[in-house]
């Protein structure tokens, strides 16, 4: 059989092709597609908290008010506009600046970032995948003997080459849904990892307002600290003298120097955490430890909101980043589930091919042989064990999922309820401290008096300015309570903070 023998046996008649195949599967394409549906249930979103309060008291309207440094009234505003960038309100230009540049260099957001960007590409290629049909392009080449003699014919055996070239087009058939149930299962966690970025991003800006509130306290404690130490050393140096002088007992000293060793043993680790607060400030804003030219804070350049926000529980879970992540989460869940429901159903694959062979390049795309093939595969699971397991195995994830989600919300209720009872009762704390510090300042303007007058010792003199520093000590830590108390409500019911 020479080579033109051999391409007229290859050779298709185009004008004879029978075209009932081909009308007989698309019928049976868009049959599938108008009968197209996808199983398993259709996601709902969770009901929102019927409740209207927080805690089974009532919140006052106000907080207590004191007369010293943030020490002002705070009123609880039901429905009030939260600003996104909420930490404005603290008054601090530098804390501003310095959230600003964390958004913009932090490692944890950059990371978040990324994780975004591949769920919703991972999202974009299973798409691209299942929604429109695969179509490719090959062209290959082959060398063939043929042996007349296999067929029974006489003559030579003959070697020849073989050309093809082709373009072929596959799609399955989303007859029950599964591969929307799948792409849904995607959008949703890609919907997750974005709640998870603008948790990160609220997490970041409310660690940095509150190590910066922390660093005031502790520089101004450190100062505190320090003017009791010199108190207490220059009593117990008059107490020594008066020791050598036979007006007092060895004992005396010995007290003293207890008290003395105590204040200053707790000076190393004031100034330890402030060190810590350093460090972990520059971490947040994506600086290494060493690398300096952070600004330092006080607690005067803070201002205390006087107006804080207050949304009902229902209004809640539709903003909190945690939240909403763990409904991401559940819809994803539900999706799967009606993944693995599809898969019981029959599956529908088709395929078609166009191409061209010849004995010959030149004549690959010129005279030679036309070949197409079309297929059409119709599959239903009769006995798979494993399917059915499957199903129940998915239905547990949701099941867990929606426990999460509750779990989340409960979590998220709690967390609110505590810190408006923070904000009430450290209110109330602070009002004692200030009066507290009021009074010790009181005495000590009476001692001074006193000690100018001769009517009081140097050493009373001394004692009223310890125990007036040791309330100053007190009120310190109880005014930046308040400002952080007022950033985690902040924290607590804010959304998207970009």
């Amino acid at each position: 059989m020479g080579s033109a023998e051999v391409m007229r046996s290859l050779r298709v008649d185009r004008t004879k092709t029978d075209p009932t195949p081909v009308r007989a599967l698309t019928a049976l394409i868009l049959g599938g597609l108008l009968a197209g549906c996808a199983v398993g249930p259709d996601f709902k979103r969770p009901a929102a908290p019927d409740l209207a309060n927080y805690t089974a008291a009532p919140l006052p309207p106000q907080t207590a008010s004191a007369s010293t440094t943030l020490g002002g009234t705070q009123h609880f505003r039901a429905g009030a506009d939260m600003s996104t960038q909420w930490w404005h309100s603290l008054g601090s230009p530098k804390l501003d600046a310095l959230i600003e540049q964390a958004f913009q260099a932090s490692p944890t957001l950059a990371s978040a970032q990324a994780t975004m960007r591949q769920a919703q590409e991972i999202y974009a290629a299973q798409a691209g995948s299942t929604l429109y049909p695969q179509v490719d392009a090959g062209i290959g080449a082959q060398r063939q003997r043929t042996n007349p003699s296999a067929l029974g014919q006489v003559g030579d055996a003959r070697e020849f080459s073989l050309y093809n070239a082709s373009a072929g087009v596959r799609y399955r058939l989303d007859l029950a849904g599964g591969n929307r149930r799948a792409l849904e299962a995607l959008a949703a966690r890609a919907e997750y990892r974005r709640y998870e970025l603008e948790g990160a991003r609220l997490s970041l800006a409310a660690n940095i307002v509150a190590t910066a509130i922390n660093q005031a306290r502790l520089a101004e404690q450190i100062q505190a600290t320090e003017a009791i130490l010199r108190a207490q050393d220059e009593q117990m140096r008059i107490t020594r003298e008066r020791v050598r002088l036979g007006q007092a007992a060895p004992d005396d000293v010995l007290a003293l120097q207890t008290q003395v060793e105590q204040t200053r043993a707790g000076l190393p680790l004031l100034s330890k955490q402030l060190q810590q607060s350093e460090h972990l400030l520059a971490v947040l804003t994506g600086r290494a430890p060493g690398a300096g030219g952070l600004p330092a804070f006080t607690l005067e350049e803070f201002t205390l909101p006087s107006d804080l926000p207050l949304v009902l529980p229902s209004e809640l879970v539709r903003r909190r980043p945690d939240i909403r992540a763990a409904e991401a989460l559940l819809h994803a869940a539900s999706a799967e589930y009606g993944v693995t429901v599809a898969k019981l159903y029959p599956q529908l694959n088709i395929s078609a091919s166009l191409g061209s062979q010849a004995l010959t390049t030149g004549a690959l795309f010129g005279s030679g042989s036309v070949v197409w093939s079309l297929v059409g595969q119709l599959t239903q699971p009769l006995f798979n064990p494993g399917l059915p397991a499957e199903k129940r195995a998915s239905l547990a994830a949701f099941d867990a999922a929606a426990a999460n989600y509750q779990s989340v919300v409960l979590e998220s209720l709690r967390n609110v309820a505590d810190i408006l009872r923070a904000v009430e009762n450290d209110a109330q704390t602070l009002a004692a401290l200030a009066a507290a510090d009021s009074a010790s300042q009181s005495s000590l303007q009476s001692v001074r008096r006193q000690y100018t007058l001769g009517a009081a010792s140097y050493v009373q003199l001394l004692i009223a300015q310890q125990q007036a520093q040791q309330a100053h000590l007190n009120l310190v830590a109880a005014q930046a309570q308040r400002l952080v108390d007022s950033t985690a409500l902040y924290q607590a019911l804010s959304g998207d903070v970009s």
